[in-house]
């Protein structure tokens, strides 16, 4: 495994937004979206096994696990399930951000971890390169789906995959809207939500109002 950092921050995103949270950003991704505010993990990184990030992880005496990147799943699937095994051992809550493109299936959960699914929207220049069977392998009481937008265009894409895929809150899908940061007001896509009468959790990315939105290990 390559890793990039391990920190302890806040939560910025997804339905853990603001609660204490360590997190281990692997180096790597398969992708190279445009609105990217990561591209240090693209390359950067240090070799690491799933025991010594155990070691590192328990330093910081929080029960909360963000596994992050770049993309995680480019990891080696025997490490990256070892890790989560170690995990679950010693009962953290974990979330695994991916970016949609990689079969999330290369790997099993435990009881209290969960995928957040973030869905390339096509301002990323990415769309193209989603796995949407991976629609079908999460589990919606579970896992999340995350959208990040850039435009009005992007924003209809999301409406037409939610009707095509039946991704509804009733159906038990957790969706989660997110502005691109400093590109569209966030007034402007709660009108959009909520003129749409769509139940999903709008949110910004927390982190970036509370410290420099280009600061690292926060």
């Amino acid at each position: 495994m390559k890793v990039n950092e391990i920190f302890l921050s806040i939560q910025g995103e997804s339905a853990s937004i603001g609660l204490p949270t360590i997190f281990v950003r692997f180096t790597g991704c398969n992708l190279r979206c445009s609105y990217c505010d990561t591209v240090y993990s693209y390359y950067e990184g240090e070799a690491g096994t799933p025991e010594g990030i155990m070691d590192v992880v328990r330093s910081h005496g929080i029960g909360r696990v963000c596994l992050t990147g770049g993309e995680p799943l480019v990891q080696p699937r025997e490490e990256m399930q070892r890790l989560l095994d170690l995990l679950a051992a010693q009962q953290y809550e974990v979330s695994i951000e991916t970016d949609g493109s990689i079969d999330v299936s290369k790997v099993s959960l435990h009881e209290r971890q969960r995928f957040i699914l973030d869905m390339k929207v096509p301002s990323s220049g990415m769309s193209d390169r989603m796995d949407f069977d991976n629609l079908k392998r999460i589990i919606p009481a579970r896992d999340e789906i995350k959208f990040v937008l850039g435009t009005r265009e992007d924003y209809q894409w999301c409406l037409d995959l939610i009707h095509n895929h039946q991704l509804l809150p009733e159906r038990g899908y957790q969706l989660i809207f997110s502005p691109i940061f400093g590109v569209i007001e966030p007034r402007t896509m709660v009108e959009w939500l909520l003129a749409d009468r769509l139940d999903a959790r709008f949110q910004i990315q927390l982190h970036k109002v509370v410290w420099e939105p280009t600061q690292r290990g926060v």
